[in-house]
């Protein structure tokens, strides 16, 4: 926060942000809206405003990555192991038995003022881009309630909005968002989203070795190991998210793609080599 006085407030309005995002989004409520949308047995489903504005966000993301990501990989996830909260897959004593079941495709999801019309069998995950939107959100809210300038960091996905400090906002790039020491290069954020998507901490066992939380939709296996991390900054936190999530997604094809797309990014390959496009600072 550039006005310190207005921190409790800011927080308060960040913390009910997070829980309608919780409410709306989350796969693993049971009573969370989108959890009734998937157990919902015929196609056609009600969906209040804001579940409407989360799928348009998801599907216009599909669009924009060439379907790289896709809502409609929920069965995929489930398929390889994460079935519940990443905490209780990390806590797994035994390895897991894994299948690889292709998404549904996001182009069978239908969405209309009021409803959404899917395939019944078809299981919905919003988890590569509702919380980089409720970052944006927040972040909107917060600068227009207060007018300061204000940066909203959700566990890797960070959005800035307002009148940023002279210097911009320092952000350090890590492999592990959790970390809050060590080493990795500190860029200055002043306007827009960063994101760091990685396959370095979601990863558990299975039964075919480790797997993580990053899926190829038309496949329904993990994303191939090229890169551990990349990071993009963008015009929103949305938009960094889903680039940086398409570049796991699409490999050895990633630097062409970001580079058409013009993004700014920072990749790093298993062996640890750092690659940059655009206007990402030298290291």
């Amino acid at each position: 926060m550039t006005d310190p006085d207005v921190g409790e407030r800011a927080h308060e309005l960040l913390r009910d942000e997070l829980d309608v995002l919780d409410r709306t989004c989350s796969r693993f409520r049971d009573d969370s809206e989108l959890a009734r949308l998937n157990q919902a047995s015929h196609g056609t489903v009600a969906i209040t405003p804001v579940l409407r504005e989360y799928l348009q966000v998801a599907l216009e993301v599909a669009d924009e990555t060439d379907g790289a990501v896709d809502p409609t990989v929920g069965n995929a996830l489930v398929a390889s192991g994460y079935d519940r909260p990443f905490d209780r897959i990390r806590d797994r004593q035994i390895a897991v038995g894994v299948r690889r079941v292709p998404a549904g495709g996001w182009r069978s999801l239908t969405v209309r003022e009021d409803e959404i019309e899917r395939p019944s069998t078809l299981l919905i995950d919003l988890g590569a881009t509702a919380k980089a939107y409720a970052a944006d959100r927040a972040a909107q809210a917060i600068a227009h309630e207060f007018s300061c300038g204000v940066l909203v960091s959700l566990g890797g996905d960070i959005a800035v909005d307002g009148p940023c400090p002279g210097d911009g906002w320092p952000v350090r790039i890590a492999d592990d968002h959790r970390a809050v020491d060590g080493a990795g290069p500190v860029v200055a954020l002043r306007v827009g989203g960063l994101a760091t998507s990685s396959t370095t901490v979601r990863r558990w066992p299975t039964t075919s070795g480790a797997t993580h939380h990053i899926v190829v939709p038309g496949t329904g296996a993990a994303a191939p190991d090229v890169w551990r991390t990349v990071s993009v900054a963008a015009t929103t936190c949305v938009a960094a998210n889903a680039a940086s999530t398409a570049a796991i997604v699409k490999g050895h094809r990633a630097l062409g793609w970001l580079h058409d797309h013009g993004h700014c990014a920072r990749l790093v390959a298993t062996d640890g080599t750092v690659v940059t496009t655009g206007d990402w600072p030298a290291e």
